[in-house]
């Protein structure tokens, strides 16, 4: 993967008008890590569910044509709830579809691109509901590389020291240091031509991969993905601390 520098307003992509972008959120997971009563992507910050906020970014971009949210079955009439309470507020009407989630990940974005009006041309992003603080202009960058590149996603580089470790009955050993330049840390948006996508999950469904993100399984397939800059607002909110610092963040916006 190849980190892509931010480009000037006059050197921006344009979507062509036939080309339809759509957004896919899984947000079926129960997040045990977070130790709260119900899971973290319908916890309430700054007075909306998180999953309110991830969808109210997404909405907030003209070029995107819908955006589909794959939950758990049980969940999918409170989801269709809280996007109906705030459809006038967040431009949500017309745009935003429930879908049934699956067991994990891969499952849940499956059973979204399978229910996309899309042709193979369409480029398709997938978010974790549970980074509420991405922002128009990295949604924005994604879909430009996307039309370059045909995959991108967001990656932010590392500042620590990075160390390779064999795992062993007494702890962790070292066998090596990665240079930092070589690593990114991954986050979302990931974006991807629909047809690519749909086929290395095809593939991976027939093979029966499972892989960590969406990039990984597109990466498995043979295809090159690039890197656009991504930012330490936009985290992914896992531990209880995670809210408090969204929340500051949040705050810091005004």
């Amino acid at each position: 993967m190849h980190l892509l520098a931010h480009k000037t307003p006059n050197a921006a992509m344009y979507t062509p008008l036939v080309m339809q972008v759509f957004a896919i959120l899984p947000a079926a997971g129960v997040g045990t890590r977070m130790a709260a009563s119900q899971p973290k992507q319908f916890l309430e910050l700054n007075g909306f569910p998180i999953l309110i906020h991830s969808l109210r970014a997404f909405a907030a971009v003209p070029r995107i044509t819908a955006i589909y949210v794959a939950v758990r079955r049980s969940e999918m009439e409170r989801v269709q709830a809280q996007i109906d309470d705030h459809a006038a507020s967040f431009a949500f009407a017309g745009r935003v579809h429930v879908v049934e989630g699956g067991e994990n990940r891969q499952e849940s974005v499956s059973n979204a691109l399978a229910a996309l009006p899309s042709e193979d041309d369409d480029i398709v992003l997938v978010h974790d509901a549970v980074r509420p603080l991405i922002d128009t202009a990295t949604i924005e960058r994604t879909i430009d590389a996307v039309i370059e590149h045909g995959a991108a996603i967001v990656g932010l580089p590392a500042v620590d020291t990075v160390k390779q470790v064999e795992r062993t009955a007494h702890g962790a050993l070292i066998t090596s240091t990665i240079p930092r330049e070589f690593v990114v840390l991954a986050q979302t948006p990931q974006g991807f031509r629909y047809g690519l996508l749909n086929r290395a999950f095809a593939e991976a469904t027939a093979d029966g991969f499972i892989g960590t993100d969406e990039a990984s399984v597109v990466e498995r397939a043979g295809a090159t993905v690039a890197v656009v800059p991504g930012s330490q607002v936009n985290l992914k909110i896992t531990q209880p601390g995670d809210l408090a610092l969204a929340e500051f963040y949040l705050r810091q916006r005004g």
